[in-house]
């Protein structure tokens, strides 16, 4: 099979979605391996490794998504690169298609197959490709989070962790899973008082067992949110639903009540968000200020830190990248019904039934 690695071209995205050892073990199993020049460049990896594992080298984009039969990427197609998809084409990457219509509707027309990693679910039941992004980008959300609470960052001039004599600041986690959980280790980890809020008393039980005694769990509901969000100095959103839209669970009068200066890190902005007032920002831009309260939804939060975040999502999409380019993707997902979650989009026809769900498209399954 002939792979395709195109550079990444969303704002200040630094990550590549193949390191040099995975287009060594692609060629080993006798695919063709063509990567963009200058692709890993932000993840600190030079064209000349590129080339000594194998890969061929190319100069325009359009050539990858011509030849390829499988393009491996990190994000989403953008509309600069819609005119470049093809029929019965595989593009494996992160779509989070819930989130954006344009983008469902662009792939569904270009009549190829869209393998999202985010709705790749192993026999544990868990993301297996999302998990190491959910880790960064629930850690990077509390040290995003301490920065723009500085004063000459428009925040209150907390400390998270305080001081002796005077109280840490308090931080609100909405949603307890992965994203949740990394934040609230590191934040606690600061020394700041942190309240974790999700739906499932089980998740809470487990996470009452492992966090320290500065974190405490409470029952995901309005009046709940209401109250804590006034206290909050930083709240963090992690919610996430498989492959739909991110419920708002913040809403704009929640805002409202929070002190000035205080910020908001909704993570669950790459699936639409789950606070009423967020709004994509991106890296270079990445805050607005909304009713005194500091906003920042930046989507590709881990692209930040892309020499740590390349090589931990490439650890775990390698095998499935094999896998299909050794079968095919139809044989893949028979074979491996993680793979078959994975699909969201065949040849025009929506197989995920959250993503057809929220366009009331129709759904069909994909056999």
């Amino acid at each position: 099979m002939i792979v395709g690695v195109p550079k990444e071209i969303k704002s200040d995205e630094y990550r590549v979605s193949l390191m040099p050892v995975g287009v060594e073990e692609m060629v080993k199993r006798g695919n063709d391996v063509l990567v963009e020049k200058g692709a890993g460049l932000g993840s600190g990896i030079y064209d000349q490794e590129y080339k000594k594992a194998g890969a061929r080298l190319v100069d325009d984009p359009g050539e990858i998504y011509d030849r390829a039969q499988l393009v491996i990427k990190v994000k989403e197609p953008l509309p600069e690169e819609y005119p470049f998809l093809k029929d019965d084409q595989v593009v494996f990457t992160f779509f989070h298609f819930a989130a954006s219509k344009i983008l469902t509707d662009a792939v569904l027309k270009a009549g190829g197959i869209a393998l999202a990693y985010e709705t790749i679910r192993d026999k544990h039941g868990q993301h297996p490709i999302l998990t190491p992004m959910s880790e960064v980008a629930g850690r990077m959300s509390v040290q995003e989070g301490a920065k723009y609470l500085e004063k000459p960052m428009l925040g209150r001039g907390i400390l998270l962790g305080g001081v002796p004599g005077v109280a840490p600041a308090d931080v609100v986690i909405v949603g307890g899973g992965v994203v949740g959980t990394n934040a609230a280790k590191v934040a606690a980890g600061l020394g700041a008082r942190v309240t974790i809020l999700d739906i499932n008393i089980n998740r809470l039980r487990y996470l009452d067992d492992i966090m320290p005694k500065n974190v405490i769990t409470l029952m995901s509901n309005a009046q709940n949110i209401r109250e804590n969000i006034r206290h909050a100095d930083l709240l963090i959103g992690a919610v996430l639903i498989e492959g739909a839209r991110a419920p708002c669970i913040v809403t704009q009068e929640m805002v409202q009540t929070m002190k000035p200066g205080s910020v908001i890190i909704d993570v669950a902005i790459d699936q639409g968000g789950c606070v009423e007032t967020s709004k994509p920002t991106t890296h270079s831009n990445p805050i607005y200020v909304e009713y005194g309260v500091i906003h920042y939804c930046v989507t590709n939060i881990p692209g930040a830190v892309a020499c740590t975040s390349t090589r931990a999502l490439t650890n775990v999409t390698l095998p499935y990248a094999l896998e299909i380019a050794s079968k095919g993707y139809e044989r893949a997902a028979r074979e491996n019904p993680a793979i078959g979650g994975g699909i969201n989009i065949v040849k025009g026809r929506v197989t995920n039934k959250a993503v057809a769900d929220a366009f009331g498209r129709a759904y069909s399954v994909f056999e």
